[in-house]
């Protein structure tokens, strides 16, 4: 079997080479910034996302980049990271050993130089001199980088990963756990989606305006209600945004609250007057659908931070519900109620192309911490349902016992009765419902459209 990428361990990349201690670092160029959030990912196990949120404050190291800069460092982040393994098996044929331990600095700047020149086509003159710089000025260092550089650009055709070294790019545990769960074919469908980066998908408040925002948005339709554009841009400055037309949601992020609206009322829609609960509610895209259905909803988070989210989503688009922060393990409603929609905690795996650091974030021991969890959660849930209720529980995971292994427990359950999902309720997404009758979205679905994340939900209604 082919190797997979391992994190060697290593001190974390830290201050850029040539800025003493206890002086001011000076302002990195694009590649710098770039090398020191990659060593924060990886070294120091940092997510992508909260690093870029932080680099991107007024103090913080993008800062004094452009915005054409500073997409560039997202870029050629994402892209080392999606293509690690690969990148990894091109140095393993360039290098006479493997890097020291002591050296992971010196092998993310290997990365990001293998990055630009095999997969964002970067001039070659310009991806090895600026990565050169990158190993200060240690002649040793510099020269391996060189080296290494110049005998990719000049044998590219001999060193370029073939098609089906694809599947190098997911850790090992991952890539068995997927081949088990849905056959090794489509584990290397799931891969190879991770690689491309992912279209925007936004959800209309109003469904009945969507040829209005086609235009508007450049968009094309998927679901009813779904529109999908290329991404690129600020969020911000697309038209619809201000006055709160649409907010962005995957489209199979979804489909788990068509699935309670249409349990609980049949596929002509409206939940005017049913009272729900949307448990661990941020950022808030389901809570949205659910209040455009005319459901009073409860919104329920333990993050305060999180439900601010929520709450910005909710005053931008003029719709209206209860945030409640607290704990969805311990905390009930006053009565019970007609829907619980449990979006709970989990290893995301489903959107590892978002976030293709969480791939080398997470571990097997995590997935097993996390369904422990959303037992719990399930419960509570339980609990809070009246007789004829309905629950709806999902997670953005790919690994089983985080989604069909809850499933299954619950349909031995006394308490419920499990309610099988047509195809007729997701827009006649078919291919989206496994043989249980539970929604199975992969990243490998609408491969031609750009695919979509990995989602699981399983609907029961209380007896």
């Amino acid at each position: 079997m082919n190797k997979r990428p391992s994190i060697r361990a290593g001190k974390p990349a830290g201050r850029p080479s040539g800025s003493p201690p206890g002086k001011p670092r000076a302002k990195p160029d694009s590649r710098a910034a770039a090398l020191i959030i990659l060593g924060k990912v990886l070294d120091k196990r940092q997510a992508l996302d909260e690093v870029l949120k932080l680099e991107n404050a007024p103090d913080g190291l993008l800062s004094p980049l452009e915005p054409r800069d500073r997409a560039f460092v997202r870029l050629l982040v994402a892209t080392t990271l999606r293509r690690l393994g690969q990148i990894d098996s091109v140095l393993e044929l360039c290098l006479d050993r493997p890097l020291a331990e002591a050296k992971p600095r010196l092998q993310h700047i290997l990365r990001l130089g293998v990055a630009q020149l095999i997969y964002l086509k970067t001039s070659s003159h310009a991806a090895v001199d600026a990565t050169v710089r990158l190993a200060g000025r240690e002649a040793s260092s510099r020269g391996l980088v060189n080296a290494v550089l110049r005998r990719i650009t000049r044998d590219s055709d001999k060193l370029t990963p073939a098609a089906d070294t694809e599947v190098l790019n997911a850790p090992t545990w991952l890539f068995e756990a997927w081949s088990a769960a849905f056959g090794e074919k489509r584990a290397g469908e799931i891969v190879k989606a991770h690689l491309i980066e992912p279209p925007l998908d936004l959800t209309l408040k109003d469904g009945a305006t969507s040829e209005q925002w086609l235009t508007a948005l450049d968009a094309e339709n998927l679901l009813p209600g779904s529109l999908r554009r290329a991404g690129g841009g600020r969020i911000e400055d697309l038209a619809g945004y201000a006055e709160g037309a649409w907010w962005v949601q995957d489209l199979a992020a979804t489909l788990p609250s068509k699935m309670l609206e249409s349990g609980l009322v049949g596929l002509e829609g409206g939940l005017v007057g049913k009272q729900i609960v949307d448990l661990c509610a941020a950022p808030g895209g389901k809570t949205l659908q659910l209040c455009t259905s005319g459901a009073s909803v409860k919104a329920v988070d333990r993050s305060k931070n999180r439900l601010k989210l929520v709450e910005q989503n909710l005053n931008r688009t003029g719709l209206s519900a209860e945030l409640i922060a607290a704990d969805a393990a311990v905390w009930r409603p006053d009565a019970p109620v007609d829907g619980v929609l449990l979006d709970a905690p989990c290893t995301a795996t489903g959107t590892l192309r978002r976030h293709p650091d969480a791939a080398y974030l997470k571990s097997a021991g995590d997935v097993t911490r996390m369904a422990e969890v959303q037992s719990h959660l399930i419960e509570a849930a339980i609990d809070m349902l009246k007789p004829g209720g309905v629950l709806v529980y999902c997670t953005c995971s790919l690994q089983p016992e985080e989604g069909e292994d809850h499933a299954l427990r619950l349909k031995s359950d006394a308490r419920l009765q499990h309610m099988a999902l047509e195809a007729a309720e997701i827009g006649g997404f078919s291919d989206a419902i496994n043989a249980a009758g539970d929604l199975r979205t992969l990243p490998g679905h609408l491969p031609g459209q750009g695919g979509l994340d990995g989602f699981f939900a399983t609907r029961f209604q209380r007896r």
